[in-house]
């Protein structure tokens, strides 16, 4: 039995309030180091895997798309990255469509210091795009042997979109540092999605996302592919900034969890794309497994010969007049684009050969196909990148 004091220390417990905090109910989230890709029952050889696709009517020999940023692409890298079946995607509202030789400024803005180069960003963006530009870069894209995709904010797309398909652009991406169906604002009208991709005569791709329920909207709002990606590229300030996103695999995961309801429920199949984060062969398998059909990515493309940033790369998805535009970024020069994508690779760490790193991947993983690969085993094992390599890491 119980003494006065014990039972006055059970009623206390039993009486004591319970309070519950947002970090109670946390949900877990996981990035490409936190994965990885489990063997099945079979292998494939790496020759008879199919990376090829048909992209917003557009065929894709490698499943790779080169961010829509001006350190990356330009005419002649779209043209470059076209001959080895990617697609890259031009920025209309970067230095391409506001300079009649954006090569003096891409060149002003890699040989500028450190302490230089915010300011030097917002001087060269302050200067208005001119809509010739648009038309002539368009020529100059399919002039090259490429597909023309173009992006723009949407605080942009409702004037730019037209005049990029009156020119023969053949895809249009909507992207913003987290897209919504529903945005409010007071000082303009904003874009509505639906009707912009009703009215658009080409395809209308929209970005970036990390949430289900977002992407399915934006796909029933008639979206062509939804771009899965907050803060995870290398020259992206978001998530320091303005501490928002959501770490890559669970991200794509989500999305792609939508795309299949979708499917399911209309018979559309909207394509995902894992857009940032990426730099090792591993990690865009891991982004297929996870379930996008197409990555995206911005400072691997930029350590190319063919890249215009020589070597820097800086971000472009959010202008703001008090507000860095994006890190910039010292990737270096290590070859051509070829090598970088297709080798042969002079390096071990996985950063060069990347789409033959990816064949690799679901050869021995025994997928043939992308949608083979995105339902391969995914286990959590924060451990994969360091078991057993202290020899490696030089210990």
């Amino acid at each position: 039995m119980l003494d006065q004091t014990a039972a006055e220390a059970v009623s206390a417990i039993a009486n004591r309030r319970v309070f519950r905090s947002k970090v109670d109910g946390l949900r877990p989230t996981y990035g490409f180091d936190d994965v990885s890709l489990a063997p099945g029952t079979s292998t494939i050889e790496p020759a008879d895997v199919e990376l090829g696709q048909e992209f917003c009517g557009i065929r894709l020999a490698i499943p790779i798309l080169a961010s829509a940023m001006d350190a990356v692409v330009d005419p002649r890298f779209a043209g470059a990255l076209a001959a080895l079946g990617g697609l890259a995607i031009l920025n209309l509202e970067g230095v391409q469509t506001r300079y009649d030789e954006p090569d003096e400024i891409l060149a002003r803005i890699a040989a500028a210091s450190d302490a230089d180069v915010q300011n030097l960003l917002a001087e060269v963006y302050a200067t208005p795009v001119r809509d010739e530009l648009i038309g002539r870069r368009i020529a100059e894209i399919h002039a090259a042997g490429a597909r023309a995709a173009v992006a723009a904010t949407p605080a942009a797309a409702r004037r730019l979109g037209p005049l990029a398909a009156e020119h023969g652009a053949d895809l249009f991406l909507v992207q913003s540092q987290v897209s919504s169906t529903r945005h409010l604002a007071s000082g303009y009208d904003p874009l509505s999605l639906e009707e912009f991709t009703r009215s658009m005569p080409i395809p209308v791709a929209v970005g970036n996302t990390t949430n289900s329920d977002a992407a399915f909207a934006l796909m029933e709002q008639g979206a062509a592919a939804v771009f899965v990606g907050v803060g995870p590229g290398a020259a992206c300030t978001t998530r320091e900034v303005l501490g928002i996103g959501i770490p890559q695999v669970s991200a794509i995961s989500d999305v792609a969890a939508a795309r299949d309801a979708f499917h399911a429920e209309t018979g559309r199949y909207v394509p995902v794309v894992a857009d940032g984060g990426m730099r090792r062969g591993g990690e865009l398998a891991k982004a297929l497994a996870a379930g996008a059909d197409v990555m995206m990515i911005g400072s691997p493309l930029a350590r190319a010969e063919e890249a215009p940033g020589r070597g820097m790369n800086w971000g472009m998805a959010a202008p703001s007049p008090t507000l860095p535009r994006g890190t910039r970024i010292r990737v270096g020069t290590i070859g051509s684009l070829e090598r970088i994508l297709l080798g042969p690779a002079h390096t071990s760490d996985g950063s060069e050969n990347l789409v033959g790193a990816v064949r690799q991947s679901m050869a021995a993983l025994g997928a043939r196909t992308i949608r083979e690969m995105q339902r391969v085993e995914m286990v959590f094992a924060p451990s994969v990148a360091t078991e057993g390599k202290s020899w490696q890491r030089g210990r």
